[in-house]
C-alpha cells in the first residue's frame, strides 16, 4: 500500500490518498454533516459541495483515476476507484 497526505491551501480539508494493489480510495475530512454535503465525480476530478449557514462552498480535487464509487460519512468523503492497467507495449509509443 502507498499513502500519501497533502493539505490543501488555507484551512482546507486534509486529503489522503491510499494506492493499493487493485485500486485507490481519496479521502477528505470535512467535518461536515453528510445531509450538508454532495460529492460528484467528472473523469478524474471529484466536485464537492458543502452547504451551511449562507453560501454553498465548491471545491474540486484531482483523483488518480476515473472514480467507481462515492461515500460521506462522519463528515469523511471517501472516492474510491480502480487501478487502470496500462497495456502499451514498450515501443508502440
Amino acid at each position: 500500500m502507498n499513502h500519501q497526505q497533502t493539505r490543501s491551501t488555507g484551512d482546507g480539508p486534509l486529503l489522503r490518498r491510499f494506492e493499493y494493489e487493485d485500486g485507490w480510495i481519496v479521502a477528505a475530512d470535512l467535518g461536515a454533516d453528510a445531509a450538508n454535503v454532495s460529492v460528484d465525480t467528472v473523469g478524474e476530478t471529484a466536485i464537492v459541495v458543502v452547504e451551511g449557514d449562507g453560501e454553498p462552498v465548491e471545491s474540486e480535487f484531482e483523483l488518480p483515476g476515473p472514480a467507481a464509487s462515492t461515500a460521506v460519512a462522519n463528515g469523511v468523503i471517501t472516492v474510491e476507484g480502480e487501478t487502470v492497467e496500462d497495456d502499451t507495449v514498450e515501443g508502440e509509443r
